[in-house]
């Protein structure tokens, strides 16, 4: 049984990596009729180059977390943010709403210089980096790149970021109610099937709570922002003009 199964090529597998892996998942994605025009990923992809490039490459547009030692023309991210972000830079903005309301953070973003060998002398994108400040604990920040429109705002992008914490919200309850994690199995198949039933059963109760769950309508409200140049960066800091508690709902 086990040697006919290594020869037959219906059950070949070979090894790829996540970066690999998450970039077929965006290929068959942008091949089925799902519109769509953002992606949005945790540092373990962002950190990757090509995935970044291949995102673009379909013209679309991303935010993605990367680690603190990402060098972003030269400099850390990290490193870039300390020295050059202005206190006007960093703004109060909620990335959607948790089990205790709004979720506040401080984000910051600059505009990157455009890269004319790869976007032309007219550019149709502009491509960011960010940072996200806890409130309680200042030294935790988490740090992201992004590719967006031309008129996109940091508004904008703070809202597609939080887009992945609803993802991370989901197979955790996924996990605690629907037993996603409770397979015990030695093969592919097997534990695939156990997921697809699992994540059926979520969407399940999800679309059950939704019906039950009375309407209602959100009051949104955007910061406006301008550009501010500072002679020592190549880069643009957004800088906030509102007052700081600005919500925006993904």
């Amino acid at each position: 049984m086990l040697v006919r199964m290594r020869h037959d090529p219906r059950t070949h597998r070979v090894f790829a990596t996540k970066s690999h892996l998450a970039r077929d998942m965006v290929r068959r994605a942008h091949a089925s009729p799902l519109q769509f025009r953002w992606v949005t990923a945790d540092a373990a992809y962002g950190q990757d180059s090509r995935f970044r490039r291949f995102i673009e490459d379909l013209q679309l547009y991303y935010v993605v977390a990367v680690p603190k030692s990402q060098q972003v023309h030269g400099p850390r991210i990290e490193d870039r943010f300390r020295r050059e972000a202005p206190p006007e830079a960093w703004q109060r903005l909620s990335v959607g709403p948790g089990a205790k309301g709004e979720r506040f953070y401080d984000w910051a973003g600059a505009l990157l210089p455009v890269v004319r060998e790869r976007d032309g002398d007219e550019p149709t994108r502009r491509r960011w980096m960010l940072a996200c400040r806890s409130i309680s604990n200042p030294d935790e920040i988490a740090y992201y790149l992004a590719s967006a429109p031309l008129d996109a705002t940091l508004v904008d992008l703070v809202r597609i970021a939080g887009c992945r914490w609803k993802i991370e919200e989901c197979f955790q309850t996924a996990t605690n109610e629907c037993g996603l994690d409770e397979y015990e199995v030695r093969r592919y198949t097997s534990w695939y099937r156990h997921i697809t039933l699992a994540m059926l059963a979520h969407a399940f109760l999800a679309a059950m709570a939704t019906l039950e769950r009375e309407k209602g309508v959100v009051t949104t409200t955007l910061p406006t922002s301008w550009t501010s140049h500072r002679p020592r960066s190549a880069v643009s800091w957004q800088l906030a003009l509102r007052p700081e508690n600005a919500v925006i709902t993904p």
